[in-house]
């Protein structure tokens, strides 16, 4: 089985655009053998960020972006993911969803709002959902949640092989911008937590410069043991990056050798995370 992240760059406000781009870019991951395809966040609006304009260019979950994507899926037999604007009643979601065949399979919400984010979109009610596909159990986020290492947690624990990361990098969070290996600090923080939580994450970036932001790119795709498969790509490049995956590596990755098992090595008799109601 193979995996794809898209990085491209979405046309401000241009939905109709952006869609046809997208559809371009999962012909292209489907025809090099691609199971499931990652778009970036905010893929059909476009990541920016005025408030009236994005209003106008919103849609519901049942609207034309799960139509397109899911008759993509259905065209080329693959999952695909990706992030849109929801409109919602009053209020804008910075949402994602994971598309199949007979239509969306996740509905996600951004959960941490970064920036100025905050005066556009609400914060996501969703929680962390997972579901289980033909290519194993898949969890999605976007971009900034990673940064709170509960997230990936979370969606392991509840048995996710693969974190699918629809994202929009940007610089002026970190004091070193890029290491001198080409990695942004968000890129190591995937590796990292793909590693400390035995999964496949899979992060697909915006790249180069829309309206007043500019993209840091670096989007990569990391095993359940830390390596790098793909990437990270430079910050404007759009490209298609394509891995293996097979969904049975993340349990093999829980056992690390006979007395290292770091799922089983949780002192839940110590602590526990909780999700709504549930404590994992």
């Amino acid at each position: 089985m193979k995996i794809a992240v898209v990085q491209f760059a979405a046309e401000a406000y241009r939905p109709s655009e952006n869609r046809r781009r997208s559809v371009e870019f999962i012909e292209e991951a489907a025809g090099r053998g691609a199971g499931l395809v990652i778009l970036p966040e905010l893929a059909i609006s476009g990541y920016a960020l005025d408030a009236g304009r994005l209003a106008e260019v919103a849609e519901p979950l049942d609207g034309p972006t799960l139509e397109c994507w899911t008759l993509a899926a259905a065209e080329y037999g693959v999952l695909v993911a990706g992030g849109f604007c929801e409109k919602g009643v009053g209020v804008l979601y910075n949402s994602a969803i994971l598309v199949g065949a007979s239509g969306a399979l996740l509905h996600y919400r951004k959960l941490h709002l970064f920036d100025r984010e905050r005066g556009v979109f609400s914060p996501g009610d969703l929680g962390l959902p997972v579901v289980d596909t033909p290519l194993g159990r898949i969890g999605l986020c976007v971009c900034y949640d990673l940064r709170f290492v509960e997230v990936a947690r979370l969606l392991a624990l509840q048995g996710a092989a693969l974190v699918a990361v629809p994202t929009a990098w940007v610089g002026g969070f970190d004091q070193v911008p890029r290491d001198k290996e080409g990695y942004i600090t968000q890129a190591r923080g995937a590796v990292v937590q793909a590693n400390l939580n035995q999964v496949y994450i899979a992060c697909a970036s915006q790249a180069g410069v829309r309206v007043d932001q500019r993209f840091l790119g670096n989007s990569l795709i990391v095993d359940p043991f830390g390596k790098v498969l793909v990437g990270p790509l430079d910050d404007i490049s759009e490209r298609v990056l394509i891995a293996d995956y097979d969904a049975g590596v993340a349990l093999v990755a829980q056992h690390r050798s006979e007395l290292v098992n770091p799922r089983d090595d949780r002192r839940t008799d110590v602590y526990g995370m909780r999700l709504l109601d549930r404590i994992l």
